[in-house]
């Protein structure tokens, strides 16, 4: 009997991976994986972007269910959702074994 692909996970999988195909998005990732939660403000000065430029990239991975933002004042902070990525990165584990 064969396993039938469930199209609405393997959607939202392929959805992450677009929203982390990106450089800047990456370097992102990195800086919360090493900092658990940064401002907006915090992001854009560490990487050298412009805060638009930072807010874009920070909505699509949001967007995407990489990441989660709350708002603390006036601020927003952002971190990785938990086991947004690492399941991503097992999937893809996964498949190169086979």
């Amino acid at each position: 009997m064969k396993n039938k692909l469930d199209y609405k996970r393997l959607e939202e999988a392929a959805s992450k991976l677009k929203a982390l195909a990106h450089p800047m998005r990456v370097a992102i990732i990195e800086l919360l994986d090493t900092n658990k939660e940064m401002s907006v403000t915090e992001i854009y000065q560490c990487l050298e972007l412009e805060q638009a430029a930072a807010s874009h990239h920070l909505n699509i991975l949001k967007h995407r269910g990489v990441l989660k933002s709350t708002r603390k004042g006036k601020k927003s902070y952002y971190s990785i959702k938990p086991n947004s990525v690492l399941s991503i990165i097992e999937c893809v584990a996964h498949c190169e074994t086979k």
